[in-house]
């Protein structure tokens, strides 16, 4: 049995394996994958969406802290596309299609959406007490509002925005794909 310097030492040795590359083509080649880390990137699907845990994100040109900043998200839990990732960086591209690279760590796997935010007008969308528009419009929500999503069917999104929860015709959403389910 190790004691803790032990473990602590037998730790780093393994960090530093893995850092190396000791991970092996033979291992790979026998249908093992690399062990994960945060060199490797996530290791999950791109493009997907996040949403900013921050109300001051810095996005960069690059990926890395050398790279000029571009500008600056002032909004937390605004929905976010990761479309690339370099590491502990993130490629992410907002509603208004601006792409920059964003630190890992100041965006979150919790699902938000924007309310028709293509949309220029005044136009509004209703939050319907079930998924159908036959039912009750329990609010109006103006384009631009920002709702966390409960889940998605595919055609219909359950979100809450404020004191008010209910559902929204899914492709008035930016922040869900076109039929995608989200539990």
């Amino acid at each position: 049995m190790l004691g803790v310097g032990g473990r602590l030492a037998w730790m780093l040795s393994l960090a530093v394996l893995l850092g190396t590359g000791w991970w092996s083509a033979k291992a790979h080649a026998q249908g093992g994958s690399p062990p994960s880390s945060p060199a490797q990137g996530s290791g999950l699907p791109v493009p997907r969406y996040v949403s900013l845990k921050s109300d001051r994100v810095r996005v960069r040109q690059g990926p890395g802290l050398d790279h000029k900043v571009l500008w600056v998200f002032r909004r937390a839990g605004l929905p976010v596309e990761v479309i690339a990732e370099s590491e502990n960086w993130r490629r992410v591209r907002d509603s208004e299609g601006a792409d920059g690279w964003v630190f890992h760590s100041l965006l979150s796997a919790r699902r938000t959406a924007l309310v028709m935010p293509w949309s220029k007008g005044d136009e509004r969308v209703p939050l319907y007490s079930s998924d159908s528009t036959g039912s009750r419009a329990v609010a109006e929500l103006q384009s631009g509002v920002l709702g966390n999503v409960l889940s998605c069917d595919g055609e219909w999104c359950n979100i809450s925005v404020d004191d008010y929860s209910g559902y929204v015709e899914q492709d008035k959403l930016w922040g869900v794909y076109k039929g995608e389910e989200v539990k």
